[in-house]
């Protein structure tokens, strides 16, 4: 069956306009409802959101439908998507939603669904409930007696705050150390600056002043000019981006420049390795995390194991291989000692339990490899698919030969945007660069 809904991480699309309809959001709730309507037992359903304007919508929707389907729904307002997984599991409910779009503009919005373990669902059950959407279900929904209640839940904040803090070690606080967090005016605007404060940690924060429009404007994660300004301007030790819902980040040391998840995942690697704490001897990250964290973790003994992008796929091979560490060159990082998702948060705290624990500055903590030149170019196209074409096919074979064995090659279409993105790596830059524009130069003229 062909996926039209879900793609590399639930539904996502403009609100208002297919699939992020309140028709479309309220069949989704539907369908998930009667796809974990399992056992007699009373039915419950979380639903947390991020700032989004159209969250109130999409929100209102789902309760429609997972209340029609028999669910009781509980309502937990703006928090990071990691404390939606954990809610699922803690306040024991068979499924739970996350309303976001992650780091998109305030525009588009998207569904996240999570299992009633906290995990996000497998490629098997999203396939079901897209099939159960366009079934007619009206004769599935509950009878008028068992149709579900909707209750808002309160001091879901602390919850995830008592959380968060748990995950650092005990003997360890934030004292003496002061930290820029950007909240990309997103799910975490009070939980983060909260957390970090209660731990010790002077906090100078930044996008926490939500207004429906503004979420990952000029902000957060995947816009860290603001977050190196103000680390540049307030002296701080550390700057913490995260994005719309709290499940990745980006961090800046004390001289406002940037590491990202691979120098992340190499910290935190190396720092649980020597406490033997690393679980599957390495780490679990996509084909886009550079070949030097590759590198890196070989010198050490360690392996690096790559999946398909999306944080779910790292999710999936961690949970089948035995390993506790994974995540993405964005930032998504995942630490399933604690979180069953990504959890922007939990990892920043975990770099910083490594600059607490050296007593090192988190330039010197946080650069742990020279990166390999990568180049990744997105190229839009309107319709069809461009990767099929002959012309592009021989541009791209043609590329991984002028690479060579020294270098990666990965070509692959977005899986929330109408994009092909094209990412060349290898020790000779001007080479990689070469390759990456002359086949973004055929894959623009069939996409034309």
């Amino acid at each position: 069956m062909v996926r039209k809904y879900f793609g590399t991480d639930g539904i996502r699309g403009k609100a208002n306009t297919f699939p992020m309809t309140a028709d479309i959001a309220m069949r989704v709730g539907m369908a998930a409802g009667i796809a974990f309507r399992r056992g007699e037992h009373r039915h419950r359903a979380v639903i947390g959101k991020d700032t989004r304007l159209s969250g109130y919508m999409i929100e209102n929707a789902l309760v429609a439908g997972f209340t029609a389907a028999g669910m009781d729904v509980f309502l937990l307002g703006p928090v990071p998507t990691p404390a939606v997984a954990m809610l699922t599991r803690s306040m024991r409910c068979d499924i739970g939603v996350m309303i976001s779009a992650s780091h998109n503009a305030y525009h588009d919005n998207g569904i996240k669904l999570f299992g009633p373990d906290g995990f996000k669902l497998s490629d098997k059950i999203e396939t079901s409930i897209e099939a159960l959407i366009q079934e007619d279900l009206n004769s599935r929904l509950a009878n008028a007696e068992d149709i579900g209640r909707a209750t808002r839940v309160e001091g879901v904040g602390a919850r995830y705050i008592e959380f968060a803090k748990s995950t650092m070690p005990k003997n360890k606080s934030l004292e003496g150390i002061r930290i820029v967090v950007d909240c990309a005016n997103g799910a975490a605007y009070k939980v983060a600056p909260e957390a970090l404060w209660e731990l010790g940690a002077e906090v100078i924060p930044v996008g926490v002043s939500p207004n429906g429009y503004n979420i990952n404007l000029d902000c957060g994660s995947t816009n860290t000019a603001e977050l190196c300004r103000k680390v540049h301007e307030t002296r701080a030790d550390i700057g913490i981006a995260l994005d719309g819902d709290a499940d990745r980040v980006i961090i800046a040391d004390e001289n406002a420049k940037i590491i990202d998840g691979d120098q992340i995942m190499a910290v935190i690697s190396e720092y649980w390795n020597s406490m033997s704490k690393l679980a599957g001897g390495g780490v679990v990250a996509t084909i886009m995390s550079n070949l030097g964290l590759e590198r890196f973790l070989n010198d050490r003994g360690l392996k690096l194991q790559r999946t398909q992008v999306g944080d779910r796929y790292v999710v999936e091979y961690m949970r089948t291989h035995g390993y506790n560490l994974g995540g993405e060159q964005s930032g998504h990082m995942i630490l399933s000692d604690y979180a069953t998702t990504g959890d922007g948060l939990v990892a920043a705290l975990q770099v910083l339990a490594v600059v607490q624990a050296t007593n090192k500055p988190v330039s010197e903590v946080c650069k742990k490899f020279e990166p390999v030149p990568q180049v990744l170019k997105n190229v839009r196209y309107s319709s069809g698919m461009p990767l099929e074409e002959k012309q592009v096919i021989e541009a791209i074979d043609d590329g991984k030969a002028r690479l060579g064995s020294d270098g990666r090659l990965v070509i692959r279409p977005s899986g929330t945007e109408p994009l092909i993105r094209i990412m060349a790596e290898g020790d000779d830059e001007s080479l990689v660069h070469q390759v990456v524009n002359d086949i973004a130069g055929v894959v623009g003229k069939v996409a034309a």
